[in-house]
């Protein structure tokens, strides 16, 4: 697919034909792109692929024994990744994520008053404490 990044990533490989080419280029993804998790790799006749019909969208989670704990409806339309969030906190707790911070656009008012500030000739320096604070010594 055009979507893919294989020019980009310069991620493009022959179609394996063996088991042994599979498992190269699933360890040089892995390598590759720093992947944290498990990496399964299906065998030749892809059974993995068949049994688990992840065509065209399906989440699946599978359980520390190896089963299939929770299985999704198939895409578009079934496909529900709220649906999986939910399962995973009810079994697992609710995971916080903090709000990326965005950096504060100036107010209309705050980009006047630094428009004006500029415009402004600048006071001389004074060696003396600002109103309200404090003159602090050097260190000894």
């Amino acid at each position: 697919m055009k979507s893919n990044l294989k020019e980009k990533d310069d991620v493009c490989y022959a179609q394996p034909k063996t088991l042994e080419q599979r498992l190269i280029i699933a360890n040089d993804f892995t390598k590759r792109f720093k992947f944290p998790l498990p990496f399964g790799i299906d065998d030749m006749s892809n059974a993995a692929n068949d049994a688990y019909a992840a065509w065209p969208e399906r989440l699946y989670i599978i359980d520390e024994s190896g089963r299939i704990a929770y299985r999704g409806g198939m895409g578009p339309f079934n496909y529900n990744p709220a649906e999986v969030r939910e399962w995973l906190a009810a079994r697992y707790g609710t995971v916080k994520h903090e709000a990326p911070k965005a950096p504060a656009s100036p107010t209309p008012e705050a980009t006047k008053s630094a428009d004006s500030a500029a415009a402004a000739p600048s006071a001389p320096p004074t060696s003396a404490p600002a109103a309200g604070s404090a003159a602090t010594a050097p260190a000894k």
